[in-house]
């Protein structure tokens, strides 16, 4: 019964990080077979849905962006070292190991912090 715990956690990452981009990736399939079916037809596309397609075009990242993403990194690791400062109340062993997991993503949100001093992508706007 106690492994379901971890199990549990690791599922809950996985759903974070996998389901959006199979929703994102379920999404454009459909929009190109919209397409498809509409050129077979001979229809013309209208200006939307080709500026709905560019849209979604990757730039690179500014400094801004590395900011802020340095910054929920750094929230999440934070969060997650108060859970164990919070569950170190009641069971003293969870303390230390879940601070431990904090210093992943918090480590991660001072790297992108960093980033952010040297990015050569400084003035720009994303």
């Amino acid at each position: 019964m106690e492994i379901l715990i971890p199990i549990t956690l690791f599922a809950m990452i996985a759903a974070i990080v996998l389901v959006p981009s199979w929703l994102k990736s379920r999404e454009r399939r459909e929009m190109q077979e919209t397409l498809r079916s509409a050129i077979d037809k001979g229809l013309p596309l209208p200006s939307e849905v080709i500026d709905a397609m560019t849209k979604n075009v990757k730039v690179a990242p500014t400094a801004l962006s590395d900011i802020r993403t340095g910054i929920v990194w750094l929230s999440v690791g934070i969060g997650i070292g108060l859970l164990g400062f919070i569950i170190g109340f009641r069971e003293a062993d969870a303390f230390h190991p879940l601070l431990g997991m904090a210093a992943i993503p918090t480590m991660i949100g001072v790297a992108f912090i960093a980033l952010s001093f040297v990015n050569p992508n400084k003035g720009k706007q994303s």
